[in-house]
């Protein structure tokens, strides 16, 4: 197939593109840099995430797009930095649906990134499918209302589109934490906190993290786009969440690590502070299900956290040079 991947520079547009050009697809990797062709897999075109550009002529005979575009929301929530989330969400997902609804002979399904922070904050079994409604509990913290506001509209600028998609299917793709080896991912963060020592519960470490292993999320993706019974919204989640208290003790074990320093609310607050993040990636309780991807008899490789997080320490610790 050919493929287009928007945004396929970022950590999580690596591991698609790698995936895909390892499957024999063709790749087109749509980036803001023109110098962008560095080694990593697929091709390089340049846009501004913005405009349609001669980059839209790629889209006409191509089989698929998996627009992965937006500013990183690992910072803090200041002004210009919740303007430039927003518009870089909003601005790129208009440009594929532009572009999408003037192209000849365009792709058979449109997969747009959107994600599981859609959801309210819940600590209630059974955990949210894509039956359940989307929205927050009452009086949510400002950046937790901030998150939602952007997800919600990310769907809906998408959404806008349909009516012009007479042949392309659109899929919004709500996705988990995706724990992949890759530098400058999740894992590592977590990874680095639990061989630092630090890696105790944080919070109360009732607050559930779902999550997916970058095998199951490359696999799934795959299904959607081969499989036209899916559109509108997706879980891309593993069917099993955990509470953090346990998620962080399994990756201690995985890491051969016996004592982690618990983080008050308190402590991620100053801490995520001054490493210019928030702390609602960490207290924010998101228990998500894959119910679509359960209905399918989608089966995933990492069902379980545990197994899961041996997987990638293991691979973390064999691409980390050794001193």
């Amino acid at each position: 197939m050919k493929i287009l991947l928007p945004g396929g520079r970022g950590q999580i547009g690596s591991v698609l593109a790698r995936h895909f050009v390892g499957a024999g697809h063709e790749v087109v990797v749509l980036s803001r840099s023109a110098g962008a062709a560095d080694g990593r897999p697929g091709r390089v075109v340049e846009w501004d995430g913005r405009t349609v550009g001669a980059w839209a002529k790629e889209l006409d005979g191509a089989d698929a797009i998996v627009n992965l575009a937006g500013r990183s929301v690992n910072c803090r929530y200041t002004p210009a930095n919740r303007r430039a989330i927003l518009d870089s969400r909003l601005d790129s997902t208009r440009a594929v649906g532009e572009a999408l609804a003037a192209c000849p002979n365009p792709p058979r399904v449109w997969l747009q990134s959107s994600t599981a922070t859609i959801y309210p904050h819940t600590l209630e079994p059974p955990g949210h499918t894509e039956a359940d409604p989307i929205g927050n509990r009452p009086n949510p913290p400002d950046t937790w209302a901030f998150s939602f506001d952007v997800a919600k509209r990310w769907e809906e600028t998408a959404k806008s589109f349909e009516p012009k998609l007479n042949r392309t299917r659109l899929v919004l793709m709500r996705t988990a934490i995706v724990m992949s080896p890759d530098r400058g991912g999740a894992f590592g963060v977590f990874y680095n906190l639990v061989k630092a020592r630090l890696g105790g519960r944080q919070g109360s470490g009732e607050q559930y993290v779902s999550w997916i292993h970058d095998a199951d999320f490359c696999a799934a993706v795959d299904q959607l786009i081969a499989d036209d019974a899916f559109a509108g919204p997706v879980n891309l989640a593993a069917p099993n969440p955990l509470p953090n208290g346990a998620f962080m003790a399994a990756l201690r074990d995985a890491c051969g690590v016996r004592f982690g320093l618990p983080a008050t609310a308190a402590m991620l607050e100053l801490g995520t502070f001054f490493m210019r993040s928030e702390s609602e990636l960490v207290l924010k309780s998101r228990r998500v299900i894959p119910g679509k991807l359960a209905a399918a008899g989608f089966e995933f490789q990492y069902p379980e956290w545990p197994a899961a997080a041996r997987d990638l320490a293991e691979r973390y610790a064999a691409a980390t040079p050794r001193s």
